[in-house]
């Protein structure tokens, strides 16, 4: 069994594969640097409820689908989100 941890771990991968991202891009867009995406990620360190708020609005879907779980967050992605290739890349511009 997988815990809320990892299961928000493995949404934030399909997320980024799906949106063609790596770890320096979603942590520009979070504001975050590749390192502490890389520790979140790893699970040395955990995601913060205030991360959730971020990763919502980076990706463009509710906090309530980023903990149903990958195959449901990536399906409600904003069209204009998703990369034109799967695993293709991305430019994210940090506002």
């Amino acid at each position: 069994m997988t815990s809320t941890e990892q299961n928000l771990r493995i949404t934030v991968a399909a997320l980024m594969y799906a949106t063609g991202e790596d770890q320096r891009t979603l942590g520009a867009g979070l504001r975050l640097s590749q390192a502490q995406v890389s520790r979140k990620q790893s699970g040395q360190a955990g995601w913060l409820l205030a991360d959730l708020d971020r990763l919502s609005a980076h990706y463009g879907i509710p906090v309530v689908d980023l903990m149903c779980g990958a195959d449901h967050a990536v399906s409600r992605l904003p069209a204009r989100r998703r990369a034109a290739v799967i695993g293709g890349t991305q430019s994210v511009i940090a506002t």
